[in-house]
């Protein structure tokens, strides 16, 4: 059924009309609620689909939209689940361009969930206001411009996703909250299987108050209880704000690969945070953090098995270029590790610390198998260390560059507190 205007629309929604396709764009006084199965399609890529007041479509199960540009105002939700249905069956999201949130929570009667998107570009939303949010490790995640939500504890239910070519935000313009937001209800509960998920350029800024010690955000949070089996960013994933993750992990991601840069601009962001488990990750070109305690890779919790890092760069009092506290694998760093910063605060799992901005720093409980490093290890700050193992272990390391500490009072390598690690490659520097 062709709709050419409001009425239109209301009337094929009522009806039950299975295949609904827009013919002009339509202003909307109110949301609108698709019955189970019904599909929302734009006729030519010029439909657009804007609602003046409230959030804007609520899916119900089996719903298909396609091809549209759909607008609320950025902090409504532009897309999302409303529905007492047990099996929600498959939601598809195809070709759409967005203002607002795009949010697949499930709750209370619903158990089953498959999505299916292919094309979803979200040019600006606001995804703080929304109370379900995780919490663990002392801090609380906000929600994301899309937001993939398994709020269900009951055995049983779960979410499946095949997710590609999703962008969110814009270059200077990022969207409110975090950017792909994906998990499950916690680690024992509700879990969220991801098959696939690809992403374009992504762009987020949690707008938290600096000096905040207990809430974040991330660019891409892989939440708990949620197993992402493949992810390919193929664009940038930047991050603006304070406490601001750009790749954060507390699930489990089998291969993750980034094809373009890493970068945060905010005070105590980190470029890659994992908490979880992680096969293998690859960093094909820099991670970068600019800011007051804005480190580059930290291993706080769960392990790594095998992450090839190409550069990571670091500019920022108390901005640690590498941070181990948890046994990994094996770490190769393909063209070397720099920071620009001295002694400074930096969030550490909801707590405000001191820290020195060393290159490569493994703490007690830190333990890596084999790291490599093809390049040098730079540091430019004051009283920082270029390789420092503080009560860590190193079984193999070999280091192909150099190791450069230009600061005044600064050192390539201190071992301390029972620290122990290769050292035919830095007997030199001891």
């Amino acid at each position: 059924m062709e709709i050419k205007n409001y009425m239109d629309l209301a009337k094929a929604i009522e009806s039950g009309e299975k295949e609904i396709v827009l013919e002009n764009s339509v202003s909307v006084p109110n949301g609108i609620k698709l019955k189970e199965g019904q599909k929302l399609i734009g006729k030519d890529e010029n439909i657009f689909l804007s609602f003046i007041n409230g959030d804007g479509i609520a899916l119900t199960g089996n719903n298909e939209l396609k091809n549209i540009a759909i607008q609320t105002t950025p902090a409504k939700r532009a897309i999302y689940i409303d529905s007492n249905l047990k099996d929600l069956g498959k939601i598809s999201l195809k070709d759409l361009t967005v203002t607002g949130v795009v949010q697949l929570l499930t709750r209370g009667e619903n158990m089953e969930l498959s999505v299916d998107i292919d094309g979803l570009d979200i040019v600006s939303a606001d995804a703080r206001s929304y109370p379900e949010r995780p919490m663990k490790y002392g801090v609380i995640v906000y929600q994301g411009a899309l937001t993939i939500y398994n709020f269900n504890p009951k055995e049983g239910s779960k979410i499946t996703v095949k997710a590609e070519n999703v962008s969110v935000g814009r270059e200077k313009a990022p969207v409110l909250g975090s950017g792909v937001f994906i998990s499950g209800f916690n680690d024992e509960a509700g879990p969220v299987t991801v098959e696939k998920l690809t992403t374009l350029d992504v762009y987020s800024n949690g707008m938290i108050p600096t000096g905040q010690p207990n809430l974040i955000t991330g660019g891409i949070f892989i939440v708990y209880g949620t197993r992402a089996k493949k992810i390919v960013s193929k664009g940038v994933v930047k991050t603006y704000g304070t406490n601001d993750m750009v790749l954060d992990v507390w699930g489990k991601v089998d291969d993750w690969t980034t094809k373009e840069e890493v970068t945060s601009y905010g005070a105590s962001g980190i470029g890659f945070v994992n908490f979880g488990e992680v096969d293998k990750f690859k960093a094909e070109k820099t991670v970068s953090t600019h800011g007051l305690g804005a480190r580059g890779f930290n291993q706080y919790d769960g392990t790594i098995k095998d992450a090839y890092f190409e550069k990571i760069v670091t500019v920022g009092d108390g901005s640690i270029g590498m941070q181990f506290s948890k046994p990994v694998g094996k770490i190769t760093v393909g063209s070397g590790v720099s920071t620009l910063g001295s002694t400074g605060q930096t969030l550490v799992k909801g707590v405000i610390m001191e820290l020195a901005a060393d290159g490569i720093s493994v703490l007690e409980g830190g333990e890596i198998d084999k790291l490599t490093v093809n390049g040098d290890v730079t540091t430019e700050g004051e009283e920082v260390i270029c390789y420092h193992i503080n009560g860590g272990k190193v079984k193999e390391f070999a280091l192909k560059g150099k190791l450069s500490a230009k600061g005044s009072d600064s050192k390539e390598v201190k071992i301390e507190n029972g620290g122990e690690t290769d050292e035919k490659d830095i007997k030199d520097y001891m």
